[in-house]
């Protein structure tokens, strides 16, 4: 059954991912929006799930499949490497630094408030 959930999730992820890409027009910023409001909504849902305010299931099928989709490593380290073979160093930077540190502060931010 969990397989079932993430897949069922891990699909529903991919095509947010894919609508906020085709939205904004941009693949850069569409996975920079997707990464940032990814950890909120992860951070969240895990929060929620280790205080048992949601079920087992709902973790697997939110948290695991649909953020695991969602959110994009893969597709934010090869915009990464474009931007330095292209010898845009200074978006990369800016890129890679606002990623993290932007999703960072989401996840603290979301743990402070509800932890």
């Amino acid at each position: 059954m969990s397989f079932f959930l993430v897949a069922l999730g891990g699909f529903t992820g991919s095509i947010t991912r894919f609508y906020i890409s085709n939205k904004v027009n941009k693949r850069l910023i569409g996975t920079w929006i997707a990464n940032i409001t990814g950890s909120f909504l992860l951070a969240a849902l895990f929060i929620l799930f280790k205080t048992e305010i949601i079920p087992e299931w709902l973790w697997v099928l939110a948290g695991i499949g649909y953020c695991g989709a969602y959110t994009t490593f893969s597709t934010f380290g090869n915009e990464t490497l474009q931007l330095i073979f292209a010898k845009k160093y200074k978006i990369a930077f800016s890129y890679v630094g606002s990623s993290l540190a932007m999703s960072l502060i989401v996840v603290f931010s979301v743990f402070y408030i509800f932890m």
